[in-house]
């Protein structure tokens, strides 16, 4: 009997040592020259590929000014929920598709959407696609959300001062080489002189991003309700940019139930985009990139 049992582990063996050869074997004929047999090795995407652009509607004159509109948040993030089973991401898409249609229907801008879908896109990409498109302005549009039911109202941001010094000395190391900000090239300039043209640019980056903010606020007077505190500043990533004014807008809380029946209301988001439509048409007015809006 252990005889037997003993020719049967022997068997059990044999079999399981050829079984691995040919797997081995196999492998083997499968790879190139110089990689080990047992190492398989998977292709996976360039990390420093850049995301697509998109589609820029409006006017075919490429003359014209150019918008870039960003729907926060998407794919597997959610953003923010509202107490009426809301999500953020859905709500910022719905109202970044309500100002593209009022400026297109002015017919005076051209715009494009970072996203016109439910997906994710990094931070750095959506105010990268802008800065790519050579657009002159930048929106990112959110909804806010607190723990406080008496949080209410539409907040519009720009840039903070704090930490301006961090960002000019970082993006100066960056940009130094062979690259330009705000149309000054900085490719054969020192150090020194580098962080003060960067910080120049930023500086009136920031001023003209206020100038636009302050509009949204007047133009939206008896259509939109701010805060009570509506203009503010802050770090936000998608507004650390040196070639483009930036804003991002809380359009409102949807934690708060008054503001989450707004958002959900087409009649509010209709008014909502025809007063931002109609501060981004004077901003650009004002400026002279937009020289040739009648």
């Amino acid at each position: 009997m252990r005889g037997r049992v003993l020719i049967w582990v022997v068997l059990g063996v044999a079999l399981a040592v050829m079984t691995a050869a040919a797997i081995l074997v196999a492998l083997s004929f499968a790879k190139p020259a110089g990689i080990p047999a047992n190492v398989i090795r998977i292709a996976l995407p360039s990390g420093a590929a850049q995301i697509g652009l998109p589609r820029i509607d409006g006017p075919a004159d490429a003359s014209r000014p150019l918008v870039v509109i960003d729907a926060g948040h998407g794919g597997h993030d959610p953003g923010a929920s509202g107490q009426r089973g809301q999500r953020e991401k859905a709500i910022t898409l719905t109202l970044a598709l309500a100002l593209r249609d009022a400026l297109l229907a002015d017919g005076r801008v051209r715009v494009a959407l970072t996203r016109d879908n439910d997906r994710f896109l990094a931070l750095e990409e959506r105010s990268g696609i802008a800065r790519r498109l050579k657009a002159d302005l930048f929106l990112s549009i959110h909804a806010d959300a607190s723990e406080s039911p008496d949080a209410t109202g539409a907040t519009v941001y720009t840039l903070s001062d704090r930490g301006s010094d961090a960002i000019a000395d970082a993006v100066a190391r960056r940009e130094n080489k062979a690259d330009t900000v705000n149309g000054v090239e900085l490719g054969g300039k020192s150090d020194s002189v580098t962080a003060i043209l960067v910080s120049l640019s930023q500086r009136e980056m920031r001023e003209r991003s206020k100038a636009f903010a302050a509009l949204v606020l007047r133009e939206g007077q008896g259509k939109v309700r701010f805060h009570t505190d509506p203009e503010r500043e802050a770090a936000f990533v998608v507004l650390k940019s040196l070639d483009l004014p930036s804003a991002l807008i809380e359009a409102g809380y949807i934690s708060s139930p008054d503001d989450a029946s707004a958002l959900a209301n087409p009649g509010w988001r209709k008014d909502f985009a025809g007063a931002v439509a109609s501060a981004i048409e004077i901003y650009l007015a004002r400026t002279n990139v937009a020289s040739a809006l009648p």
